[in-house]
């Protein structure tokens, strides 16, 4: 029996509509949430996910302003923005669009915007909270991923969930997440000694490791749950993910496409997270 579809497109939808509707529900009293993205350059893929942005932010009923810097614009330019920005009161929250030209540096950048503004979740701020299990806005692709998981009504607690990469922006964020609901965390990454085992372990997999195919039907147990945040362009331009679908679909009892799955959750819960820092803002 073939798992379960996880059609993230469908729950960011849903999700999206809801938020529209609290922002609605204040509209009268206090201006939209504000959110402000940058975008360095011509990278031909920032420039896609900046305008799914905007679109996003329409639908939520945010007003959205976009800053584009030239690509070989001196790095205080853009920090000096970042600042004007964390100062003004019609901005709740501030995105700069990665990756930045090579003499830019992100960690520096990331830095520099105001830990109230960061509704990426990528500040040290963010990641101290997060590791301490306090308030904070968690980076929005693992966010998305809990956010499918309780959707669908999967218990998340005393699972046994598998993560395999350890990015900071992924990996790590989503094993912290996952602890948070009680689930038991294992990451695995390109040093771990027989990963395939590991894998095999898991009653929840998260596949994070920017490798097409990577995670076959043999590595999946009977009934797992895979999560596949893997984006990964094929030589013929398809997109695939970190797991060979068509084969682990028929193991697995849950399952994320690629495309459809993850992706569209990435910026459902930007928005959420630029929601949040709004309510925080108007104490709604």
């Amino acid at each position: 029996m073939s798992a379960k579809i996880i059609d993230g497109k469908k729950i960011s939808e849903e999700l999206r509509l809801k938020t529209a509707e609290a922002v609605k529900n204040r509209k009268d009293s206090v201006r939209a949430p504000g959110l402000a993205v940058i975008i360095v350059g011509n990278n031909p893929a920032s420039r896609i996910y900046v305008n799914n942005k905007k679109k996003a932010c329409e639908i939520c009923g945010f007003t959205s302003y976009e800053y584009a810097i030239s690509e070989d614009a001196p790095e205080a330019e853009l920090l000096s923005l970042i600042e004007r920005l964390n100062n003004d009161d019609g901005i709740d929250g501030i995105l700069c669009q990665l990756p930045l030209p090579s003499h830019m540096d992100e960690n520096k950048v990331i830095d520099a915007i105001s830990p109230e503004k960061d509704v990426d979740g990528f500040s040290p701020v963010s990641t101290g909270n997060l590791v301490a299990g306090k308030p904070c806005f968690a980076p929005c692709t693992p966010a998305g991923v809990v956010e499918m998981l309780k959707y669908e009504g999967i218990e998340i607690s005393g699972k046994h969930c598998v993560i395999v990469g350890r990015s900071n922006i992924v990996g790590k964020p989503a094993a912290l997440l996952m602890l948070q609901e009680n689930a038991t965390v294992t990451v695995c990454h390109s040093k771990t000694k027989d990963l395939a085992q590991e894998v095999r372990r898991a009653d929840i997999v998260i596949a994070a490791i920017g490798k097409a195919g990577f995670i076959t039907e043999d590595m999946i147990k009977e009934g797992a749950i895979v999560i596949d945040v893997g984006i990964n362009r094929l030589e013929n331009g398809k997109v695939t993910g970190d797991v060979d679908f068509e084969a682990v679909k028929e193991k697995a009892s849950y399952i994320t496409p690629v495309p459809g799955g993850v992706g569209p959750m990435t910026i459902t819960m930007l928005m959420k997270n630029t929601l949040t820092a709004w309510e925080r803002k108007f104490g709604c």
